[in-house]
């Protein structure tokens, strides 16, 4: 009759052997991949963790690695290493989260800082905001309070004939962030066509995961600001656009 062999695995889920029983000088008492203990059995029922499948009398020569199970069969409770995963995804979606919060923050608190700063005292020199030279600049210095390592003008990969150039690469989330200054020659449907383009050149840089663009319109040239928003906005796994429209 088939019957299976006993596996040891370690606490972070690194199978040692399935074949415990039958090849006991495979066994180990710690990983030695990651350092950690290593188990045979499911820590709530003490039920043993089930190894290689073997056939008496079969001929089939199997040379696929055994699967490393997530849950006992015996009281359905999550292994050790199941538990890990689980938590390390948890953190990166809090990481995640994170610095999304963080350019949303900036982009949302950009114009009363723009406005904030022209303020000083004993009518001092400030930076003023002309062109989107001057955006870039602000945004990247309040970015710095948030990223260490924000990297200017990095071209991006060539596509249907040319490159161009990324105006800000947020590196870690390895987020792009795109900066557009309305005027009267520049409203909707040419920002959105810009947009649009640019959105292509990030998507093929292949440390780019997700894109900001940040529009600020100050002087109220944007007659739809939320038809952009709508329209340009994209989530996925894969490559996310979002649109900041301030004020």
């Amino acid at each position: 009759m088939s019957y299976y062999d006993v596996m040891q695995v370690c606490v972070m889920g690194h199978q040692i052997t399935a074949r415990y029983k039958q090849y006991p000088e495979y066994r180990r008492d710690f990983c030695e991949k990651c350092g950690s203990p290593t188990i045979i059995a499911c820590p709530k029922c003490n039920e043993p963790i089930n190894g290689h499948l073997n056939r008496p009398g079969s001929t089939v020569v199997v040379i696929a690695e055994d699967p490393v199970p997530e849950f006992c069969h015996k009281c359905g409770e999550p292994y050790p290493w199941t538990e890990t995963d689980h938590r390390r995804k948890s953190l990166d979606d809090r990481k995640q989260d994170d610095y999304w919060g963080a350019i949303d923050f900036v982009c949302k608190k950009f114009h009363t800082v723009a406005k904030q700063i022209q303020k000083r005292y004993d009518k001092r020199l400030s930076l003023e905001i002309k062109d989107e030279y001057d955006v870039q600049d602000l945004l990247h210095a309040l970015l710095k309070m948030f990223f260490d390592d924000i990297r200017r003008e990095e071209y991006t990969p060539s596509y249907a004939g040319g490159s161009a150039r990324m105006d800000f690469l947020l590196k870690g989330p390895n987020v792009g962030i795109e900066v557009k200054k309305t005027r009267k020659e520049l409203r909707d449907k040419d920002i959105g066509k810009q947009l649009v383009e640019d959105i292509t050149w990030y998507r093929n840089h292949k440390n780019c995961r997700g894109l900001v663009c940040f529009i600020y319109d100050p002087e109220g040239f944007l007659s739809n600001p939320k038809g952009l928003i709508i329209d340009l906005n994209q989530e996925s796994d894969e490559f996310s656009v979002r649109v900041f429209i301030q004020p």
